[in-house]
């Protein structure tokens, strides 16, 4: 029988000391996004503090009616420095997802950070102007995730879901247009709309759709992998693009 391989102390020594290295490395990047976020949210400080305090203070409430108080106390204190933390992260990303907003290739950068089962293929169609039609597979079926100007991408995506419904008959096609008019849906959005569609699909027929729907060629422009940089000369971009 095969003896359980332990670590040497030389070994131990290596692992602590890269874990410590990563949790340094943690906390110097949590430190620079706070720096960051402080700048430009003149909020932050009176929200973290507020949500801190509240938190704290409902604990140690329930505590004072159970006569527990001094009890509850350090959970309070731990339950508001959570509180606080998910607030910095919310503020955070709204923060992030607004610089991205109107970009080109904005869409295709918050659906390549889609947690769970989604398989994403960005840019399966696309124009010059940097309009594009990303393709998302799931539970729900196909969705379709249009950016750029509504008149153009219409016509895309109606071409697209003809295309696409020739190949997987019943199963269901979604179409969403990234943007704050009517019927559209802003890109912080984005990935929760996306999870609030229903469940049409077993987990193994979304691998089955994703063989099928791969015979399809990409016709789609040769979009930035995330939001263009703001200055980007797009003549230029889209002169790439021709020449692609």
């Amino acid at each position: 029988m095969a003896g359980k391989q332990t670590m040497t102390k030389e070994e131990r020594k290596a692992a602590k000391k890269a874990k410590k290295a990563a949790s340094k490395a943690r906390r110097g990047q949590i430190f620079q996004a706070f720096k960051m976020q402080r700048k430009e949210d003149k909020g932050l400080i009176p929200w973290l503090l507020a949500t801190f305090l509240l938190v704290t203070g409902v604990v140690f409430g329930i505590g004072w009616l159970l006569g527990i108080q001094w009890m509850l106390l350090p959970v309070g204190i731990a339950l508001g420095l959570l509180g606080a933390v998910i607030v910095f992260g919310r503020r955070v990303q709204r923060n992030v997802y607004s610089k991205a907003d109107g970009q080109p290739g904005a869409a295709a950068w918050a659906l390549d950070n889609l947690r769970g089962n989604w398989r994403v293929t960005p840019t399966v169609a696309g124009t010059t102007q940097l309009d594009a039609i990303h393709r998302v597979l799931g539970r729900p079926g196909v969705i379709l995730v249009a950016e750029g100007a509504p008149h153009r991408v219409k016509g895309l995506l109606a071409q697209e879901k003809k295309r696409i419904a020739r190949l997987i008959g019943d199963t269901p096609i979604y179409d969403i247009i990234i943007g704050h008019d009517e019927g559209q849906v802003p890109l912080r959005k984005l990935q929760s709309s996306l999870t609030k569609l229903p469940r049409n699909l077993a987990k193994g027929q979304v691998g089955a759709l994703e063989a099928k729907l791969s015979a399809l060629a990409s016709r789609g422009s040769a979009m930035p992998k995330g939001p263009t940089p703001q200055g980007a000369k797009m003549r230029n971009v889209q002169r790439t693009i021709r020449r692609r």
